[in-house]
């Protein structure tokens, strides 16, 4: 059988060169290109093609799950030492939850890479928070079984645990802007429903954040609340890069 243009042979599994092009994105080669290929599929698509109920990746997320859990642990206890353990139970809990492994999994562009169902795709799973989240947790898996745990350890270290203050950002963004605008200018950060888009099954939100009025940054979510995270991220950053101003009379004056 002639083999596809955009396929390779990679010992007993044919593998399309975007799979093999992934590999060199979060720099992990796959010896059994089979696990990978588990990593990326979701439940819909094993379904929908009739595989193994065990074809999919919910075996691997919860083996990743905890791998992630232990080497984070580790690392935040020795880069931490003096940190007590609610402060680093909460530390880890930022690093580790959904919305910031999703985040993580849009930066590696994962979702472009998911094996999911029509229906699921159709709706917006690629960009679906708890998906992506999931596959970031059966990937690590998939390098623990196919690599160890030193494999695991630095694909979390160098995709996860790095910059990790800008993670903790986007994990606290609902709190930390209501701060910065409370201290700085004495106003109330409210949110604005700009537009919502789209079926029930896909919806769009766009939501505007703003001081009393003063427009700070929009964001965009699948739900109201994921917008209003969006939003109050953008406005940190540009608070903190000091891109939004008010005149020191408007300050005085609590305009």
């Amino acid at each position: 059988m002639k083999q596809a243009a955009n396929t390779v042979q990679t010992g007993d599994i044919v593998v399309s060169k975007r799979m093999l092009g992934f590999e060199k994105r979060i720099g992990y080669m796959f010896r059994n290109k089979k696990l990978l290929r588990q990593a990326l599929t979701h439940s819909s698509f094993a379904n929908e093609k009739r595989l193994n109920k065990l074809a999919n990746n919910e075996r691997l997320e919860f083996l990743g799950d905890a791998v992630l859990e232990l080497t984070s642990s580790e690392y935040l206890f020795h880069e931490h030492e003096r940190m007590p353990e609610g402060e680093l139970t909460k530390l880890r809990a930022s690093l580790v939850c959904e919305s910031t492994l999703a985040l993580c999994a849009r930066e590696l562009a994962l979702g472009e890479h998911l094996l999911l169902g029509k229906g699921e795709a159709s709706t917006g799973g690629r960009e679906r928070d708890s998906i992506l989240s999931d596959a970031m947790e059966a990937l690590i898996g998939a390098i623990y079984l196919d690599g160890g745990l030193t494999s695991a350890k630095e694909f979390i270290g160098r995709f996860i645990l790095s910059d990790m203050e800008h993670k903790k950002l986007f994990f606290d963004s609902k709190t930390i802007p209501q701060e910065m605008v409370q201290s700085e200018y004495r106003k109330q950060l409210c949110y604005e429903l700009l537009s919502e888009e789209g079926p029930d099954h896909n919806k769009k939100f766009t939501v505007l954040a703003h001081m009393e009025g003063m427009p700070l940054a929009q964001g965009v979510g699948r739900t109201k609340k994921a917008a209003e995270q969006n939003a109050a991220y953008h406005s940190i950053l540009m608070l903190k890069k000091g891109e939004w101003n008010v005149s020191e009379a408007d300050r005085s004056a609590g305009v």
